[in-house]
């Protein structure tokens, strides 16, 4: 379906074509330049069929009929159905209803997840302690709701023994199992080979304050 915007345009060009292109041409030029409907004064057409505040049907009326009803509530005339015939028109306070939209859409933007991916390298003859301190740092970028690139780093000789890295992140993979998933398997790219983990959801909850740290 169309939005109203490309149904006008539409009917404008086909206005042009049969040689009424004037007559649109300001109307037209006039809704590009406006992202939102048209209130009160800029309403250009003759009649409207009117709602009133309350959501009622108040019928058929001239707008500047309907453009006084508004004014005598303090409140505004906005066009909602631009395409219909004749256009439909709503009482309301436009300032309101602009503010929240706005903010209802703020809040919409707060709730969507922003997934982080964060990245740690190992060697693939990672000590013992180092080892540890790697897996701390990813587990709390698991706490935190990051997915982790895990990634092995391969120099020189290194390269001939690649199960040495897959033995890491095997190990890694088996020591995360209760926080976290492997959502790609170990894959060699280049010199590196990678694993991803993402956290399972509620599993850092009854994890113990001590452990988290």
């Amino acid at each position: 379906m169309l939005s109203w915007h490309q149904e006008f345009f539409h009917a404008a060009n086909a206005a042009a074509r049969s040689g009424n292109a004037a007559a649109h041409e300001g109307k037209v030029e006039k809704i590009a330049r406006n992202e939102g409907p048209r209130i009160n004064d800029e309403i250009t057409t003759r009649m409207c069929r009117l709602i009133g505040v309350d959501g009622s049907q108040l019928g058929l009326f001239g707008v500047p009929d309907a453009l006084r009803i508004a004014r005598e509530q303090n409140l505004d005339l906005v066009e909602i159905a631009p395409n219909a015939e004749p256009p439909v028109c709503r009482v309301m306070d436009y300032g309101k209803y602009k503010f929240e939209q706005d903010r209802k859409a703020k809040a919409a933007r707060k709730k969507q997840v922003r997934v982080e991916v964060k990245e740690m390298k190992f060697r693939p003859k990672i000590d013992t302690g180092d080892y540890e301190t790697k897996k701390n740092h990813v587990m709390r970028f698991l706490k935190k709701g990051a997915r982790v690139k895990v990634t092995i780093m391969f120099r020189g000789r290194e390269m001939a023994h690649p199960e040495q890295g897959l033995n890491v992140l095997e190990r890694l993979a088996e020591d995360l199992k209760p926080y976290a998933t492997v959502e790609q398997q170990p894959k060699m790219e280049g010199r590196n080979m990678h694993m991803l983990v993402a956290p399972i959801k509620g599993a850092f909850d009854k994890m113990p304050e001590s452990d988290a740290e």
